[in-house]
């Protein structure tokens, strides 16, 4: 067990940010105003960062930047005017971009930078207006997360750094822009409209959208913005945002942020969904028409209370973003359905984390993740969410949900708008919870499952009744005592099709493929995650039929969970990989550059 010495001198060296060349322990920023142009003829950002400066300061200045064009430095003295000052940018790498070093007097405390961003900036995806649903107006969107504020900001992006945020945008007529604000319901109308955040929040939770948007209101404090085209859509699939946000209300405590919108946003979007404040990011791959994908959405909300109100200092400590996040959306769901739902969804994470544990290397396979040089997104792999959420639900069933539901919510308040690492955390759980339970702490393990490999004895394993009829049923069709006809007997959800064909795939051959496709008509399902998994059967068994979708699949989406397992997939074979690399050709354009990073590492 670790000692509380052992515990303060870890969380000291916990907090080193690898990914950061800002060293916010002799300056901080604590606020960052804004001012965008956005010329999307020429795919780039004109902007001026005004940043106020915490009062303790010894030294130059050190920013991340990655591809910025800097054109000029000032500094102001106590809110007085801005002089000019020297600065210089230095020797980068692909992983870190570059550090901006402003030479400043020591009664500055404010800088003002004009820069340009590059029109290959990697936080930044620009879309054409036939790249977008309405066909009309160009689309851009970022994606700020892990280390990509820094190719449209010249900012401290760290994790440790939470800051203020005020901001103007500039931009054509015939397009609207949102950002991570609390007043886009009001801004967003605005042709160069201004947006605060008046909560403090890291750089990787600063996000901008502009292009053909509209808005419907769903209640007084939850809305939808995506293109004009499919914003009903949108809104029918979303509809019961407030249901959700009371459920995680009646868990969690009150919500902190004002208003809880989402934005739909074009299919290249990288990811399902992103936590920004006020505006959850998301694909329209979760749009299903029958609300089975809005799970994402929980996630995202849940964030509200975790990693947006208290985040893993560094990306060393991504886990305590994720593993809050994974363990609340699971109870938020349960609140909203019922706890077989939920149940559900636990099971399926749980294989999915034992499918990734045994393909990842021992080291990988800790919650406190290793840095080693590399990329902060090659860390997003279950181990953090389903590892992460099963010790916390090990909690749980340890001390009991109800002295757990309030450890949370003293947890929340304790560290509200600031960060956490590791050993804090663990600090903070044996002084004010595990203190009242002498026998849970040697039960937990707390050591194994934060610095062990694989998932600790003694962990509490969901199960669900519902999934196992589904896998009896999948066992039945395939050694003959069941037709097909017979497997779905009532209505399956999203979660038992997923479940079925996880269990059947690698054991059919192309002909019992064929069968299920004439049956289910499963090439054509509409629903992405089902789409994908069987497009992914497809590749496996070299089953044709499906291979004109599968095309038109890897063209039209742009989420990497989905890109990089197809390709990966296809890649197996030298006639597989060069049909990846003809597709990828033209697909690419399309693809924003995390998903396309992605899909190359596949590829070369």
């Amino acid at each position: 067990m670790l000692s509380t010495d052992s515990l303060i001198k870890s969380s000291k060296l916990e907090t080193y940010d690898a990914y950061s060349y800002s060293e916010p322990d002799r300056i901080r920023v604590k606020h960052l105003d804004l001012e965008l142009e956005i010329l999307f003829d020429q795919r780039i950002l004109k902007g001026t960062a005004t940043l106020i400066l915490h009062e303790r300061f010894v030294g130059d200045l050190v920013l991340d930047t990655r591809d910025l064009t800097i054109e000029d430095a000032e500094y102001s003295a106590h809110g007085r005017e801005f002089f000019r000052t020297a600065f210089e940018l230095g020797a980068g790498d692909p992983v870190r971009g570059a550090p901006l070093i402003i030479h400043l007097p020591s009664e500055a405390s404010a800088v003002r930078l004009r820069y340009i961003t590059s029109e290959n900036a990697s936080g930044l995806q620009w879309l054409d207006a036939l790249q977008t649903a309405g066909k009309r107006h160009p689309f851009l969107f970022t994606q700020s997360e892990a280390t990509h504020a820094r190719s449209w900001v010249p900012i401290q992006d760290s994790p440790r750094v939470r800051m203020t945020l005020s901001a103007r945008v500039r931009m054509p007529a015939d397009v609207k822009a949102v950002m991570s604000a609390v007043n886009n319901a009001e801004a967003w109308r605005k042709s160069d409209p201004q947006f605060t955040m008046p909560y403090p929040i890291p750089a990787y939770l600063l996000a901008l959208a502009a292009g053909d948007l509209d808005f419907r209101e769903l209640s007084t404090r939850t809305g939808v913005f995506s293109e004009k085209t499919i914003v009903e859509e949108a809104a029918r699939e979303f509809e019961n945002l407030e249901e959700m946000l009371c459920a995680a209300e009646a868990l969690f405590g009150p919500y902190r942020w004002g208003r809880y919108d989402v934005l739909v946003l074009p299919p290249s979007f990288p990811v399902g969904g992103m936590e920004n404040p006020c505006l959850t990011f998301t694909s329209p791959t979760i749009i299903a028409g029958d609300k089975s994908l809005t799970s994402v959405i929980v996630h995202e909300l849940a964030h509200s209370w975790s990693s947006n109100v208290a985040n893993g200092a560094t990306w060393r400590h991504f886990w305590m973003n994720e593993a809050f996040t994974v363990y609340m959306e699971r109870r938020i769901l349960e609140q909203l359905y019922g706890s077989r739902r939920a149940e559900i969804e636990a099971v399926l994470g749980l294989q999915e984390l034992k499918r990734e544990l045994s393909r990842l290397d021992a080291k990988d396979q800790v919650l406190e993740g290793q840095v080693n040089g590399r990329d902060p997104n090659s860390n997003a792999t279950q181990v953090p969410y389903e590892k992460g959420a099963l010790f916390l639900r090990t909690i749980e069933e340890t001390v009991g949900r109800r002295r757990f539901d309030e450890f949370l919510r003293e947890y929340f308040n304790h560290f509200a708008f600031g960060t956490v690492t590791t050993s804090q955390f663990v600090e903070y759980l044996r002084k004010n919870l595990l203190y009242a339970y002498q026998d849970a702490e040697p039960k937990l393990s707390i050591e194994e499952w934060i610095h062990g490999a694989g998932i600790p004895k003694g962990a509490a394993y969901p199960t669900s009744d519902v999934l196992e009829k589904v896998e009896r049923r999948a066992q039945d069709w395939l050694e003959g005592r069941i037709s097909l006809r017979d497997v779905q007997r009532s209505a399956w959800t999203t979660h038992e099709w997923l479940r079925f064909l996880e269990c059947i795939s690698g054991r059919i051959d192309t002909a019992k493929m064929q069968e299920l496709d004439r049956e289910f008509d499963l090439t054509n399902s509409g629903n992405a995650e089902i789409e994908y998994q069987w497009l992914l059967m497809a590749v496996r068994n070299r089953y044709t039929p499906a291979y004109q979708r599968l095309e038109q699949f890897l063209t039209a989406v742009g989420r990497r969970k989905f890109l990089k397992p197809l390709y990966l997939e296809l890649a197996k074979t030298p006639e597989g990989k060069k049909w990846a690399q003809a597709i990828y050709d033209r697909a690419s354009p399309n693809y924003h550059p995390i998903s396309r990073d992605a899909v190359k590492s596949v590829l070369n």
